[in-house]
C-alpha cells in the first residue's frame, strides 16, 4: 500500500466525484466534485499570492464545509495546516499564527470578528473561508489573485473542470503535514508537529477496522481543529467516500438527538460527557423506579427489558450505526456497566494529540469492559513498570503515528520522546496477556499519600460522581489531605425539594459514603461546593490546573 495521505484524498475525489460530500446541518451540500473545484480555486490563491510548499497556513473557525475545504486546500497544496480551536480566546489565535509563523488566516465569520490583524505582523493575509473573501490584504499579489479568481480558473480548465484535472502534491512520509496545538489541560499550549507518514497511517487504520463505504453518513460534531474529531469524523470519512453532515454549533444533547434522527450515521465518534449525559438524563431514571428494579431480576422479563432499553438507545442515535466509539477521555464506570449489560455496541479507544490521535482501539464485539483496547496497527504499547499485568506504570509507545516533535521546542520534545524514539504519554496503566490496556489516570495528575502510596484522583471521582446529586468532581490535595471539588446537579436537587443547605448535608454524607469505599490513605477530609461547572477544555476535559488549590 502506498503511504500517500494526499493519496487518499485525490483518490476519493476522482472516484466519488457525483457523491454527496460535505453538508451544513440545515444548510448547503458540496459534492465531492464541488470541494474539488473549490480546492483549485483555492490553489491558485495560493500559488498566485507567493505561498510556498512547506509555508505555514492556519484555520480557525467553526466546524463547517467551509473548514474542510480550507484545510483539504492547504494540505492538498503542500502547504503545512495549522488548525486552531475557534473556542480560543483572541489573543491565544494571536499568540498561535505568529507562533507557527503562519503565511495566511482562514477564517470562520464568528471568529473574525474579535481579531486584531496588527497583532499578527507575519500574516500576509487573512481569509473569510464562507466565501475566500479577503479580510485583510498585505500583499498586492494576492489582492489580484483573490480579484481575477474565476478569470484564472477558465484560463486554467477552459473546457470544464473534470475528475482527470485532480493532481495534488506528491507528499513524503516524514514530511511535516501540520501543527496541532494542544488544548492544554495541565500547561501552556504546545506545537505538535505531525507528519503525512501519522494522518496517513491513522487514516489507514480506520480503514482497516471500521466499517464505513462510500455514500454512507456520518454526524461531525467533534472539534475538527482537534485530532480526534479530525481523523474520525472527517479525514477517514472523506476518504472512503461518505456523506459528512457538520453540526456548525454547539452540539448539545437536544441537537444531537436532532440530527441523529434525521441523518441515521452510520458510525457515532464521541466523547464520554455526551453518552453520560444521555443515559443519566434519559435512561437511567426509568430503571430506578421500584417497579423495574422488581422486574430487572426476574430473568426473562430482565432480557425483553434489556432488550428494549438497547433498542431505545439505538433509536436514538439513529439506528443505523454500526458501533459508537469513545475516546478523549476517562469513562465513568457505572455508565460503561450499564452498556455492557445492556450489550450496546460500543467501545472505548485511547489516543493522544500526539500520535495524531489513535494508540489503542478493540472492536466492540471483542472489547474488555473497563480497558480502552489494544494497541493499533502500526504501533506498539509498553508499560513502564516491573509487572506489566499487576503493577501500573506510565504507557509508553512507538510507531508510525508518533510525532515528529514539538514546533520550536526542542527541551519539550526531549522531555516526551527518549532516545529510542518511545513516546511518554503521561498516563498510567496496565496491560493483559491478551494486551488490553487499562488506564489508571494521569502520572501528572497522580497524588502522593502521606504514607507514600499513589493515589490516582481519576478513580475516586469516577466514584464520587455516582453518588446523589453529583454533576461532576475533582479530587485535589490540601495541606497533605484530600478535597473533594463537587459541583452539584442542581436542578435535580431544587426539582426534589432540596435547599442549598439540603445540599451541602447531601455532599457530607456522599463524603461518608465514598469513604467506606475507600483505602484508609486515600479518604476525603472535606467537601467543597462549586457553584457552576469546572471549566473544560474543547474536548470537554476539566481544566485541572485551574483547581489545584482547593480554597476555602
Amino acid at each position: 500500500m502506498e503511504q500517500s495521505f494526499i493519496a487518499f484524498i485525490e483518490n476519493s475525489i476522482k472516484k466519488n466525484w457525483d457523491l454527496d460530500a460535505l453538508t451544513d446541518y440545515k444548510g448547503a451540500t458540496l459534492q465531492y466534485k464541488d470541494v474539488a473545484r473549490k480546492i483549485e480555486k483555492l490553489h491558485i490563491i495560493l500559488e498566485e499570492s507567493g505561498i510556498k510548499k512547506g509555508d505555514r497556513v492556519a484555520i480557525c473557525g467553526r466546524n463547517s464545509s467551509f473548514w474542510a475545504v480550507s484545510f483539504l486546500a492547504a494540505v492538498t497544496y503542500g502547504a503545512v495546516a495549522v488548525p486552531i480551536l475557534h473556542e480560543f480566546k483572541a489573543d491565544n489565535v494571536h499568540n498561535l499564527v505568529n507562533h507557527s509563523e503562519a503565511k495566511l488566516l482562514f477564517v470562520g465569520d464568528v471568529v473574525c470578528e474579535n481579531l486584531n490583524e496588527a497583532a499578527m505582523p507575519l500574516l500576509e493575509g487573512i481569509v473569510l473561508m464562507n466565501d475566500f473573501s479577503l479580510l485583510v490584504s498585505r500583499s498586492e499579489k494576492l489582492t489580484h489573485a483573490r480579484e481575477h479568481l474565476n478569470e484564472m480558473f477558465g484560463q486554467k480548465f477552459p473546457k470544464n473542470f473534470r475528475p482527470e484535472h485532480v493532481s495534488y502534491y506528491k507528499d513524503k512520509p516524514d514530511e511535516l503535514a501540520l501543527i496541532n496545538y494542544t488544548s492544554g489541560t495541565t500547561s501552556y499550549s504546545k506545537g505538535v508537529m505531525l507528519s503525512y507518514r501519522s494522518l496517513w497511517s491513522n487514516v489507514a487504520f480506520a480503514n482497516e477496522v471500521l466499517p464505513l463505504n462510500a455514500g454512507d453518513s456520518i454526524v461531525s460534531m467533534l472539534p475538527l481543529a482537534h485530532m480526534y474529531g479530525m481523523a474520525f469524523e472527517f479525514l477517514y470519512e472523506f476518504s472512503v467516500g461518505c456523506h459528512i453532515y457538520f453540526l456548525t454549533r454547539m452540539p448539545t444533547p437536544k441537537i444531537i438527538f436532532q440530527a441523529f434522527a434525521e441523518i441515521k450515521p452510520h458510525l457515532v465518534v464521541a466523547v464520554p460527557l455526551i453518552i453520560e449525559k444521555i443515559i443519566k438524563k434519559s435512561i437511567l431514571p426509568k430503571l430506578e423506579t421500584p417497579t423495574m428494579k422488581i422486574l430487572m431480576k426476574v430473568p426473562i422479563i430482565n432480557d425483553k427489558i434489556k432488550a428494549t432499553i438497547r433498542e431505545q438507545m439505538i433509536n436514538a442515535f439513529g439506528g443505523q450505526f454500526a458501533e459508537i466509539v469513545i475516546g478523549g477521555a476517562a469513562f465513568n464506570k457505572e455508565i460503561e456497566q450499564f452498556l455492557k449489560m445492556i450489550e450496546f455496541p460500543y467501545t472505548v479507544g485511547y489516543g493522544m494529540t500526539e500520535c495524531g490521535p489513535i494508540i489503542a482501539y478493540e472492536d466492540w464485539k471483542k472489547f474488555k469492559m473497563g480497558s480502552c483496547g489494544k494497541a493499533v496497527p502500526r504501533m506498539v504499547v509498553k508499560i513502564d513498570s516491573p509487572d506489566p499485568e499487576n503493577i501500573a506504570g506510565e504507557i509508553i509507545t512507538k510507531g508510525d503515528n508518533v510525532m515528529l516533535g514539538y514546533f520550536k521546542n526542542e527541551e519539550a520534545t526531549a522531555q516526551v520522546i527518549d532516545k529510542d524514539g518511545w513516546l511518554h504519554t503521561g498516563d498510567m496503566g496496565v496491560i493483559d496477556a491478551e494486551g488490553n490496556i487499562t488506564i489508571k489516570g494521569r502520572s501528572k495528575n497522580m497524588l502522593l499519600s502521606a504514607s507514600g502510596q499513589n493515589i490516582y484522583p481519576e478513580e475516586i471521582e469516577d466514584l464520587l460522581n455516582n453518588l446523589p446529586y453529583v454533576s461532576e468532581s475533582l479530587i485535589v490535595s490540601q495541606n497533605d489531605k484530600l478535597v473533594g471539588l463537587v459541583y452539584p446537579d442542581f436542578d435535580d436537587a431544587f426539582a426534589h425539594g432540596l435547599t442549598n443547605e439540603d445540599i451541602e448535608k447531601v455532599m457530607e454524607e456522599n463524603r461518608v459514603e465514598l469513604n467506606s469505599m475507600l483505602p484508609a490513605y486515600s479518604q476525603i477530609s472535606k467537601m467543597k461546593i462549586y457553584p457552576e461547572e469546572f471549566e473544560k477544555t474543547p474536548k470537554r476535559s476539566i481544566k485541572r490546573f485551574l483547581y489545584t488549590e482547593a480554597k476555602g
